[in-house]
């Protein structure tokens, strides 16, 4: 499996922060007829990232369109194992994509209705937190 990380950046390390308010940018579907939205805030690891989106591939068998909405550009740091206190932060482990509730994750085009909710809840379930089936159409309804 693919190591998603950003290909080059500013600062090697960021400081953890906080997940605070909800998704002001990202929270509508712009390319796709079918999407999955956050309902909770969280990290989410770019190995969960991978998972769904390679569970989405294989279930609509090539068909189809998916778009990857979020990227995991922010870098964790960790200890080793056993170390004493000082000597600096951590090097980088692993990369996270920082979620807000409403963020749209995956989009998928082209595919039936059925077809679309079934990837979309296999790629649910790979993911740390909450999520939910949106449609262009039930969103037009509205």
């Amino acid at each position: 499996m693919a190591n998603i990380q950003p290909a080059a950046q500013k600062y090697r390390k960021v400081q953890k922060g906080r997940i605070r308010g909800i998704a002001k940018r990202g929270n509508h579907l712009s390319f796709g007829d079918y999407g999955i939205q956050s309902l909770d805030r969280g990290a989410l690891y770019a190995t969960e990232l991978e998972a769904a989106r390679v569970a989405i591939t294989r279930h609509l068998n090539r068909r189809g369109k998916v778009w990857m909405r979020v990227f995991p550009h922010k870098p964790v740091t960790k200890k080793p194992a056993e170390t004493r206190m000082g000597r600096g932060k951590g090097g980088v482990e692993f990369y996270v994509a920082v979620i807000k509730p409403g963020a749209i994750l995956f989009e998928i085009g082209g595919v039936a209705t059925a077809a679309a909710r079934e990837a979309l809840a296999l790629a649910d379930a790979k993911l740390g937190f909450r999520c939910r089936f949106i449609s262009r159409e039930a969103l037009e309804r509205f």
